[in-house]
């Protein structure tokens, strides 16, 4: 499943034949068609795959962590470096978005991260540690900020994942907000 995720990644999931692959990998089609039924059923494995093991990787990273806002913040590094580090995945998961086949993976994944961050939330807003709004609504615009952040930062332009990770957690933290010490220096100036 790698050598055909990074194909499809470096060549186009659309110009990747079959025949591509398995000719990559030196073995016949009926290889191929004793494990995946098509090419589409290749790319959905290959989806489901990456995204539990991005999944693992936040869950790992917050392991032992007692503190809600550590906790997501930890998270949000994870996730940014596991991208960064599968980028020929969040390739194939950009083009998923678009693709109303493989869409469904991505919306379920979604709402799974939803639910996997929403108790992190909640107890942030218990702790008196985020504001204390709709937990719902606080956690999809951590998400939010994060993916973007992700999509232009790391995906296109190839930033450093810790760095654009520090600017997530900074805005999640503060919002667009000046703090007031900040905002008191420039009126008087």
């Amino acid at each position: 499943m790698d050598y055909a995720a990074r194909t499809f990644a470096a060549d186009g999931y659309h110009t990747t034949s079959v025949t591509s692959i398995v000719d990559g990998l030196g073995v016949g089609k009926g290889v191929f068609y004793w494990y995946f039924g098509s090419k589409d059923e290749l790319l959905s494995a290959i989806l489901v795959d990456a995204l539990h093991t991005m999944r693992q990787a936040q869950r790992e990273a917050i392991a032992g962590e007692h503190d809600p806002g550590r906790r997501i913040e930890q998270g949000i590094r994870a996730s940014l470096r596991w991208l960064s580090e599968n980028r020929h995945l969040y390739i194939l998961m950009e083009l998923a978005r678009t693709e109303e086949r493989f869409a469904p993976i991505i919306r379920q994944s979604e709402h799974q991260t939803v639910a996997d961050a929403l108790p992190h939330v909640s107890a942030g807003i218990t702790a008196g540690l985020l504001r204390g709004e709709d937990p719902v609504v606080l956690t999809m615009a951590i998400l939010g900020v994060t993916a973007h952040l992700a999509r232009v930062l790391v995906l296109e332009q190839g930033e450093d994942p810790d760095r654009v990770a520090q600017a997530a957690i900074a805005f999640c933290r503060q919002g667009y907000v000046a703090t007031e010490a900040s905002a008191l220096t420039r009126r008087i100036a």
